[in-house]
């Protein structure tokens, strides 16, 4: 269950509270997303909050309307530039959400009635529609003409769907960086919940690292592999979007990190989305925040599996199995490998110290075309961000900065270490672990918005 900022973490039954969500059409507020109204739509959702304390969200109340036409937009009320280092710096916290209130309607008309040729992907919240806004305006606009958008929509029946709604506006609503996607508006009109983020045209990096055959509507020709210069600029998006928010005045720890919610642009650009299960980090002093375990095997921290102990560092783990991924081209978890082999980290670990098998076990589509001591460099900072003790591992500021030296020296050249045999690579590479699609949802086949070729999602730790 994702957390908004502020909350707490015990839970409680649902509280009935007599309160209906009814805003006139067309008019600007600010206000906070009211969990509490959530509740009468949606009676079988658990509500975040402490004994004795009221429930996270607020009602809206006193908010000055004026009319506008067509949608309605939440308007932010101010904002602060984040002041943590270098790879957070063009970073913003606002005060409050700051997105536009879709209608239904409108929603309705730029997905062209949620047809079923515009679903992207879809998972547990539901399903992901691509869509048409007019760019200035974001009112609906002809299929191919204006803005594309990716438009998630609340299957009624989820109730991990309602909760990670929540978390997905009051974090993403607030949070502004150039790695992380933006999250446009949403819609919450009687039981339907939506939001609208900005359309990412390259897919996950999940799609590039694990899928081979051609997308729909692309090249005839099979998706290319990800050359090493393509594979630092994304590992170092990803890791300034985590310093972001771990440097942040919440510190919020992210949690769910893996290649599916790594989402890139037309550039190759990377940007976290999917933040249903954010969480703001410890406070008061705690070194940790004790939480209901959730996220993706493969990528969670042993010590959160153990103990629900969350730490800031739990994320930084994680990032370690993606680096893992990008250097070998395998999954984090593939139970069509052979036996011993099915945990890639288990596995590989041993391996990342030595030059000699590190060669070996570098993706063999790279052909050789990678800086040798940049890899080498990769592969130790791999190990420190797997350190079986959270404190052992790099803060994420440290893990830019690396990333960046290997660039660099990456620039210099390219020749390495080639393929071999002494270490030998899993021969299947195209099974399960394919966890959850961008914006959080799985690929559906034939969808224009490329997914794994085969195998099966990765299973959320519930």
């Amino acid at each position: 269950m994702g957390n908004c900022f502020g909350s707490d973490d015990g839970e409680v039954e649902a509280v009935k509270v007599m309160a209906r969500h009814a805003l006139p059409q067309g008019t600007y507020m600010n206000i906070d997303i009211p969990m509490l109204c959530l509740q009468y739509h949606y009676p079988n959702a658990r509500v975040a909050m402490s004994p004795g304390r009221p429930p996270t969200g607020k009602l809206p109340s006193q908010a000055t309307a004026t009319s506008t036409g067509g949608g309605r937009s939440v308007a932010g009320g101010g904002g602060r530039t984040n002041a943590g280092g270098d790879a957070s710096a063009e970073g913003r916290i606002l005060e409050a959400p700051n997105l536009r209130i879709f209608t239904f309607a409108e929603l309705r008309a730029a997905t062209r009635n949620f047809k079923a040729d515009t679903v992207l992907g879809e998972g547990g919240f539901g399903r992901v529609h691509k869509g048409w806004v007019d760019e200035r305006t974001m009112s609906p606009a002809r299929s191919g003409s204006g803005m594309a958008v990716a438009v998630k929509k609340l299957d009624p029946e989820s109730l991990q769907g309602v909760q990670e709604w929540q978390s997905e506006v009051n974090f993403l609503g607030r949070l502004s960086h150039p790695n992380l996607v933006r999250l446009l508006g949403y819609c919450w009109e009687d039981k339907e919940l939506l939001l609208v983020y900005e359309y990412m045209a390259q897919g996950s990096l999940e799609n590039h690292l694990f899928r081979s055959e051609p997308r729909k509507g692309g090249s005839a020709s099979p998706q290319q592999p990800l050359s090493w210069s393509l594979r630092l600029r994304i590992a170092i998006g990803a890791a300034r979007g985590l310093a972001f928010l771990h440097s942040s005045e919440k510190h919020v720890i992210y949690r769910d990190f893996k290649a599916s919610n790594i989402l890139l642009d037309t550039q190759f650009h990377a940007k976290l989305s999917d933040f249903g299960l954010a969480k703001d980090g410890p406070a008061g002093g705690s070194s940790h925040v004790t939480t209901r375990v959730m996220g993706t095997y493969g990528y969670a921290a042993p010590e959160y599996v153990a103990t629900g102990h969350l730490y800031v560092k739990s994320d930084v783990y994680g990032f370690g199995v993606v680096l893992l991924e990008l250097l070998t081209g395998l999954r984090a978890l593939d139970a069509g490998r052979p036996s011993g082999q099915h945990h890639l980290v288990d596995w590989a670990k041993p391996f990342l110290s030595d030059r000699r098998k590190l060669a070996r076990l570098m993706d063999p589509r790279l052909e050789g075309q990678y800086s040798s001591r940049g890899a080498q460099r990769a592969a130790q900072l791999t190990l420190r961000c797997l350190a079986a003790d959270h404190k052992n591992r790099p803060s994420m500021r440290e893990v830019v900065a690396v990333l960046e030296e290997i660039e660099s020296m990456s620039r210099g050249g390219s020749g390495g270490g080639a393929p071999g045999s002494a270490s030998p690579r899993p021969a299947a590479r195209g099974g399960g672990g394919g966890g959850a699609h961008g914006y959080g949802q799985s690929p559906r086949p034939g969808s224009d918005w490329a997914g794994p070729a085969a195998g099966h999602p990765s299973p959320r730790v519930r």
